[in-house]
């Protein structure tokens, strides 16, 4: 029944291309700002095609489609998305650039809607098209929303305030030192589009899309230090208003577009890696000049200051104590052999709600018992939903959102009794030196993320193995759990972000045997100066902010250096430090035993 719904919302699409003259047409995961996680009224791919994935394109031509991911989802897609309806193509090794190069006929005209793809990505496809005399065609009125009857109206959620406290910054300060950068830059304005920029530049956040705090808006900020907001006037409380105060102008969601109309002569500021298309094609229409930078609040956002720090100090803290109670009741009731997926992860979540702060998990939970462990960003449902079968490998990957910081966490355990095969064990502790050596890290300034990725992987290299996922993200305040601009993966680039004090990254690297289990150690570490006794330069490392015990039923000690050693008896003194004082009675006796020096 599922497939044929696809079925026929596929059909129903190649209909709506065919009368507008179209012979294809693309499908992200994207909204009007270029967002990671989108509100349900841009959830177009997955009604389109079951994918339930956070990143992915479809292409759809009048008898053929494609579904676009990255390693994270090659077990995902399959499992989701019909291969009589679609054929997989995995990212980077492709591009929907090259697939569309190699399948269109001549003269063909491919639809995109300019308000979910970013300037690059249009340029790239059209040239790929332009090889085959083809063309990549703007549409007005993306096509699925034609089709697609009961979709969902935006959020008309408020606008919420954030307090200063924590902040840590007035928005009025943001504002200034965005207008200073502006001036020295000589423009007039810049275009702030991503909605955890809007978030932070005016210490506001919302409830317009799942799992991140960010309500629906576009802002302008102008080079005196004053701005305009534009959001549908039934988010805007007295509060807001007066928490903005007179040097921000309010206007409906609609008049952006006029706004950007009048700017003629007037220097931009748009990023391209955050704006889509449609602001660009506006401004160039305009006769504004369009000046590409990086969106000016993305480095200072994620540059933690004091009051942040703190506050995520104070998040990990509480939500740690969150996820040890529920390890321990994990410990008791799965070996019994009564508890599946979705059981564990409303457990996990209703620990965190027994906290009194939660506001919001930090993304779905990932609850993968055995084999869907091996699925990168698997999300259970009631299809897939198994057993905690004792003798397997659990992986559970999950995160809350507080006032004061946003949490991620990954947990490996052994469900037992007994105890965990000997090919487990080794590629659990290879995962773990990989853990131990980033967290254990020294780098002079400048260092990139990209450096410091092998550390991560040279035990698992060591032994032929490997993970198709970066090993870092930065996680935001009360904001998105993925935060650019920095990160910790393979991958570089011409602007690649140096890491910098009070930056915060996971540190995740894992190991997935397909079919079988999924490994993954995560916690998030805050990037902090570095005192070395003769140190020649600035010099960094990372403060470990997540404290949760590690399964010691899954270390082979007999692969731990002594050094390695060490920092795992280190670590769990600390564990005990901050969790003990909030538990009590056998969950504390399970803490005490589970810190317990190797």
């Amino acid at each position: 029944m599922l497939m044929n719904t696809h079925e026929s919302r596929l059909a129903a699409l190649r209909k709506e291309l065919k009368a507008r003259g179209l012979d294809g047409f693309v499908v992200p995961i994207s909204d009007e700002h270029m967002s990671e996680y989108v509100g349900s009224y841009a959830q177009r791919l997955a009604w389109l095609t079951g994918f339930g994935g956070s990143a992915g394109t479809a292409v759809v031509l009048a008898d053929e489609a494609a579904m676009f991911v990255d390693g994270r989802y090659t077990l995902q897609v399959r499992d989701q998305v019909d291969s009589a309806f679609y054929g997989y193509e995995s990212v980077p090794q492709t591009s929907v650039a090259k697939w569309l190069g190699a399948h269109v006929g001549e003269g063909a005209k491919i639809g995109y809607d300019p308000w979910l793809h970013g300037k690059q990505w249009v340029a790239a496809v059209s040239k790929a098209l332009a090889e085959k005399q083809a063309e990549l065609v703007e549409v007005s009125g993306n096509p699925i929303d034609a089709v697609w009857e009961d979709r969902p109206a935006p959020s008309p959620a408020p606008a919420l305030v954030h307090p200063d406290s924590f902040a840590g910054q007035s928005s009025a300060a943001k504002r200034d030192a965005i207008a200073a950068w502006l001036a020295e830059n000589k423009c007039d304005a810049a275009v702030i589009s991503a909605l955890d920029s809007i978030a932070w530049l005016l210490n506001i956040r919302g409830a317009d899309v799942d799992r991140t705090p960010v309500t629906l808006s576009f802002v302008l900020v102008h080079a005196d230090g004053t701005a305009d907001l534009f959001i549908a006037p039934e988010k805007v409380t007295p509060e807001l208003r007066e928490h903005l105060g007179n040097a921000i102008r309010i206007a409906p969601r609609e008049a952006f577009l006029p706004a950007l109309a009048a700017l003629k002569d007037k220097v931009v500021v748009v990023d391209p890696e955050r704006s889509v298309q449609a602001i660009f094609s506006a401004l160039e229409a305009a006769g504004a000049e369009v000046a590409e930078h990086r969106d000016p609040c993305v480095l200072p956002k994620a540059i933690k200051n004091e009051a942040e720090q703190e506050g995520h100090r104070a998040a990990q803290a509480r939500d740690g104590a969150a996820v040890a109670r529920f390890l321990h009741w994990l410990s008791h009731e799965a070996p019994q052999g009564g508890v599946d997926e979705i059981a564990a992860q409303e457990r996990l979540h209703q620990c965190r709600r027994d906290t009194g702060r939660l506001r919001d998990l930090s993304f779905d939970t990932i609850s993968g018992a055995g084999p869907n462990g091996a699925v990168v960003h698997y999300r259970v449902s009631e299809e897939t939903n198994r057993v905690l079968e004792p003798g397997s490998v659990y992986l559970v990957d999950s995160g809350g959102q507080y006032a004061d910081g946003t949490t991620d966490i990954t947990r490996t355990v052994w469900i037992g009794p007994g105890e965990a095969p000997a090919q487990i064990r080794d590629r659990f502790t290879r995962v773990l030196k990989g853990h131990i050596a980033l967290a254990r890290a020294a780098f002079p300034k400048g260092t990139l993320g990209s450096q410091l990725d092998p550390m991560a992987r040279q035990a698992l290299w060591q032994a032929g193995l490997d993970y198709a996922h970066g090993t870092g993200h930065g996680v935001g305040s009360f904001l998105s759990v993925h935060e650019g601009p920095h990160r910790i993966a393979k991958s570089t680039s011409a602007n690649e972000q140096e890491l910098l004090p009070g930056m915060i990254v996971s540190n995740e690297p894992g190991y997935y045997k397909a079919g079988e289990y999924g490994i993954r150690i995560e916690n998030l570490v805050l990037v902090e100066p570095r005192e070395i006794e003769s140190a020649e330069g600035e010099f960094f490392g990372f403060e470990t902010l997540t404290h949760v015990p590690i399964d010691r039923t899954l270390v082979e000690r007999t692969l731990l250096a002594p050094d390695e050693l060490a920092w795992w008896n280190a670590y769990h003194a600390r564990v005990l430090e901050i969790i003990g004082p909030q538990l009590e009675g056998d969950a504390l006796t399970w803490l005490v035993a589970q810190c317990a020096p190797l």
